[in-house]
């Protein structure tokens, strides 16, 4: 099995925000001359998340709404966590909820996805430097 590792970076203009990543994830896959095998990606870091999901923005915008309205409403003073000095407790919390990778099938030397399915970066507590690594594995 042979592996290949790259690094995406983020510093987003915005406390939270989504970014598809896709293109980005596929172009290390080709980088990587896997044919056959699958794709991890991963943030490294614990207030953002890397989910499959639809690229269209109105389900952004209800992915945002649904986090602020039934997740982790932004309220600092809500959370033990931000008792600490930090004020990001809601940002843990959203990515506890979507998770922080996804795994991706590569066939044939392609990412094998549904037809609406792309791989997202989502951003909770922007504003800062922050990664994500995508490791692509196989044969």
């Amino acid at each position: 099995m042979r592996a290949h590792t790259h690094y995406l970076w983020f510093n987003t203009e915005k406390r939270q925000d989504i970014i598809d990543i896709t293109d980005d994830v596929a172009a290390q896959v080709s980088e990587a001359g896997i044919r056959e095998g699958f794709v991890l990606v991963s943030a490294m870091h614990i207030t953002a998340s890397v989910f499959v999901n639809d690229h269209e923005s109105g389900l952004w915008h209800d992915i945002l709404r649904w986090l602020e309205d039934h997740v982790a409403p932004w309220d600092p003073e809500r959370y033990h966590h931000n008792r600490t000095g930090e004020d990001n407790a809601a940002a843990h919390l959203r990515s506890l909820t979507i998770g922080h990778e996804a795994i991706v099938p590569v066939t044939d030397g392609s990412l094998d996805l549904g037809p609406w399915q792309r791989v997202f970066y989502g951003e909770w507590d922007g504003q800062r430097r922050k990664r994500v690594l995508i490791k692509v594995m196989g044969e």
